[in-house]
């Protein structure tokens, strides 16, 4: 049989073959490496065998299906090392996740921080006795009289609920035995470096009127440096928590009497003012328009936009005068009906609206997560609409802007595609051209991106921009999603060139996402030292005794006149601890004020990244911060 390699190369071997021989006659380095295969597009174990030609690509800890494989065979040695200590816990779920694995038990014992040494030790054992992993199919009767004979109850229920056809698969490593359709590594020893993490409640197949299971989360790597370096990772992340930094910075706050409806207190204010000041500026110069919409419309206009079947679960509802209402949870409706307020021509085209739109979704709690994850929030929205000639050149104009604004705040970036899902709307003919017009623009800018299969929009594709942070962290933020369904469902129109009517196409886009969880990750970018520009105070005047009071006045007075955030400790506190509170609550300079500088008419100046600048005279340094903040620096 031929064996297509990822390199375009074909190898014949022997029908019957295993992926691990096969690795071995291409590469026996490649054999040592090599997690996994995928076959045809299939992920399989390297025990499979291959009986007909295929194409084959192995997959090594660089690629994230073999890092899936990798964690994947962690969960279970997880599961196997807590059986072996706590015989009676039962087992639920174990996948792999972003960064990392989890297992969900049932068992009586409350799983501390504490139990991790004793948990961990036995996995090293399960990895040191280098257990072979092995695949094997039953029956659906079989299956459940094996998960039965071994009390394990939430097995049962996955096997019962799986299809008729569903092949059954389990793996066994040692006398551990868990049904999982895999793939998974060859033995246990493939595992190096190991850490538990955390564990919390999480209830069974997620559903709150099921039990509550305990879930350990943990992670694992090829290398233990790597381990080291994730590790270190978390505890700066810890740090830099937008949630701890935000109360004490004096920006936000979460209050019992609204759970997911953060409040912005004056100094964060000043951050979000400045950001939404900044994207009105920079949509103005490409020729946005921005436009408001009601944040409550009838709940018809959620049944034409395809938002109710899709997405009602997550709305919020009212009634008034009798008739339903719904709290939007996103803004497109309204966009559409601004645009159908006038009769439009293709002169008229591209039309740029841009919007502040504040939205409204129903999180359940235990998702929320400080700004990160909100009940209503404010997306940077912008609905494009277009002639079908214009799409590609809309599309890299968005691409570009993104870029830009990303590039302000210091970020790199990735980009995803995401394809047609199961739930959406729309012909194969409008996603395949909706989804080549945005493969053609990437392909024109020459950016890598990877596909995400099944992810789009029920109404179209998309372009996901992952934001890298300052410790490695990635976030989505931005996207631009192609949309050939909203313009019918709402019967836009266009008057053509040849007088006729024609339909428009449309782009949504986002650059911050939202402006709540855009703050919330730039808090944690930053280490809450936002760049002068953006701290909320940019100067912090520390007179040293009375006397100084009035001259650090003076100064605070003209910083003022030129747009400076400035501040003044008057406090009766000694110099030293003031410079500390300074340098606690962040703020970019530091302005000593003593008798040097009152009769001197000048400054003693501490930057919070360079230390003590020495004595400047007050022009000098009212030019220093004009420039820094005028080039966002």
């Amino acid at each position: 049989m031929n064996v297509t390699l990822k390199d375009g190369s074909v190898r014949q071997f022997s029908e019957g073959t295993s992926l691990q021989d096969i690795a071995v006659a291409v590469s026996p380095s490649l054999a040592k490496k090599a997690l996994g295969a995928k076959v045809n597009g299939s992920i399989r174990d390297m025990s499979s065998t291959l009986d007909s030609d295929a194409v084959v690509e192995f997959l090594t800890f660089d690629d994230e299906e073999g890092m899936d494989i990798y964690r994947h065979t962690s969960a279970h040695i997880l599961a196997q090392a807590v059986k072996r200590l706590y015989p009676d816990a039962k087992l639920a779920i174990g996948p792999a996740i972003e960064n990392g694995f989890y297992y969900d038990f049932d068992i009586d014992h409350t799983f501390t921080p504490e139990d991790f040494d004793k948990i961990e030790e036995e996995m090293r054992q399960i990895v040191k006795e280098d257990l072979k992993i092995q695949r094997f199919e039953l029956s659906r009767n079989e299956a459940i009289e094996l998960m039965k004979s071994r009390n394990e109850p939430y097995k049962v229920e996955l096997i019962e609920g799986l299809p008729d056809d569903a092949t059954i698969s389990f793996y066994r490593q040692g006398e551990f035995v868990d049904l999982c359709r895999g793939p998974h590594l060859p033995s246990t020893g493939y595992v190096k470096a190991i850490k538990l993490l955390s564990v919390a409640g999480a209830y069974w197949k997620g559903d709150e009127h099921n039990k509550m299971l305990q879930r350990i989360y943990g992670t694992s790597f090829d290398k233990k440096s790597k381990l080291d370096e994730y590790l270190n990772m978390l505890e700066e992340a810890k740090k830099r928590d937008h949630r701890k930094l935000g109360k004490e910075l004096d920006l936000f706050s979460i209050q019992e009497e609204g759970p997911g409806f953060p409040f912005f207190h004056p100094k964060g204010m000043v951050i979000r003012n400045i950001l939404e000041d900044f994207w009105r500026q920079e949509h103005a110069k490409r020729g946005y328009l921005e436009i408001k919409t009601p944040i409550i419309l009838n709940e018809e206009l959620w049944h034409r936009s395809g938002h109710w079947d899709h997405y009602k679960e997550n709305m919020y509802f009212t009634k008034i005068d009798d008739q339903n209402y719904a709290i939007k949870p996103m803004n497109c409706p309204g966009a559409m009906l601004v645009y159908k307020t006038s009769m439009r021509s293709y002169r008229d085209l591209p039309l740029r609206l841009c919007e502040l739109g504040l939205v409204h979704r129903h999180e359940k709690s235990g998702v929320l997560h400080g700004l990160m994850r909100v009940r209503c929030f404010t997306q940077d929205d912008a609905h494009i609409f277009m002639t079908p000639e214009q799409v590609k050149q809309e599309i890299i104009g968005v691409i570009d802007f993104v870029d830009y604004f990303y590039s302000i705040f210091g970020f790199e970036y990735t980009v995803e595609l995401s394809t047609r899902p199961d739930d959406s709307m729309g012909t194969d003919e409008q996603w395949e051209a909706a989804t080549s017009a945005l493969v053609d623009a990437m392909n024109t800018k020459g950016i890598p991106y990877k596909v995400n299969e099944g992810d789009g929009a029920f109404y179209g594709p998309k372009l996901d921009f992952h934001l890298k942070d300052s410790i490695g962290r990635t976030w989505q933020c931005g996207t631009i999603q192609l949309d050939f369904q909203m313009p019918e469902r709402f019967d836009l129109t266009y008057i053509g060139q040849d007088g006729e009517k024609h339909r428009p196409v449309m782009l949504h886009r986002v650059i911050y996402g939202s402006i709540e969880r855009f703050i919330g990750i730039l808090i944690e970018h930053y280490a809450g030292a936002f760049p002068l520009w953006l701290a909320p105070v940019q100067v912090r005047i520390l007179p040293i005794a009375d006397r100084h009071f009035e001259y650090a006045q003076k100064v605070s007075d003209d910083l003022k006149r030129i747009g400076v955030r400035v501040e003044v400790d008057m406090r009766n506190e000694k110099i030293g601890y003031k410079i500390r509170e300074a340098q606690l609550q962040k703020i970019p300079y530091m302005l000593i004020i003593g008798d040097k500088e009152v009769e001197n008419g000048t400054i003693s100046v501490r930057s919070r990244k360079e230390g003590d600048m020495g004595s400047l005279v007050l022009d000098e340094f009212e030019s220093r911060l004009k420039d820094e903040i005028d080039k966002k620096i």
